[in-house]
């Protein structure tokens, strides 16, 4: 299962276990979180994290270092 960091814009750490959202919310205290969206400039839209009383966050996803001998 992956793992998350979430770095908000004041560059505070979260590390997040599985599910980025409810965790965050719970973390803040509150029930409604919305979403953070980056456009590309070939057109495309990303969701990239989420913004939570006051703060926003952006997710990253961590997965482990294997590097083939």
């Amino acid at each position: 299962m992956p793992m998350f960091l979430a770095i908000d814009q004041y560059g505070n750490h979260e590390w997040i276990k599985a599910h980025p959202r409810k965790e965050l919310m719970e973390r803040m205290g509150v029930q409604h979180a919305d979403r953070i969206y980056i456009d590309t400039e070939e057109g495309k839209t990303y969701h990239i994290g989420y913004a939570i009383s006051g703060h926003w966050f952006t997710l990253y996803e961590v997965e482990p270092y294997r590097k083939e001998v």
